[in-house]
């Protein structure tokens, strides 16, 4: 039997958006993210972490750095009790056309093989339309991240759209 994922971008979903974060000691996970990643580990869902991140392409850090800054999440999720089962990354410049960088959902999908995911059955949560495209593009539900729920983007149409990523796994795992 296939599993159920939730696929989350990273910054201004998990941690706070910080323009290209270059170090780990600039990656600042939410309050409650640690607290929502547990929740969706505690009823079944593998947790996969897919992010844009130019600023490897761009020069402003390498991949080494950036293993640093996932690390460091990673450290401070496992504190917590919660896990992170992947991250998938693009590291190319948006001019790149690459496959991998969303709204195309090659990181999804790559992840939904390796990880025996069943699509239908998974959520994408990001704070942006491109990674509500993403997840659509993929065949998951989705989610979007927006502190003021009134003022969300209409453009995105995901399927909810929850304050932040606590509201969102609550309503994910009273689904289906």
């Amino acid at each position: 039997m296939a599993n159920r994922a939730v696929f989350l971008d990273r910054d201004g979903t998990i941690a706070i958006d910080v323009p290209y974060c270059r170090r780990p000691e600039d990656f600042i996970l939410f309050p409650n993210t640690a607290k929502a990643i547990k929740l969706l580990n505690e009823h079944g869902y593998k947790v996969i972490v897919v992010t844009n991140q130019s600023g490897v392409a761009r020069g402003y850090f390498n991949e080494e750095m950036l293993d640093r800054i996932h690390q460091k999440m990673r450290r401070e999720l496992t504190e917590e009790g919660a896990r992170i089962d992947g991250i998938y990354y693009c590291p190319h410049h948006p001019d790149d056309n690459c496959e991998c960088r969303k709204p195309k959902p090659k990181m999804i999908l790559q992840a939904a093989k390796e990880h025996d995911i069943d699509l239908e059955q998974s959520f994408m949560v990001g704070d942006t339309p491109m990674d509500i495209q993403a997840g659509r593009n993929a065949g998951c539900c989705t989610v979007l991240l927006s502190p003021d729920t009134a003022e969300s983007e209409p453009e995105a149409s995901p399927d909810y759209t929850a304050p932040d990523l606590y509201a969102a796994a609550l309503w994910i795992i009273n689904q289906k």
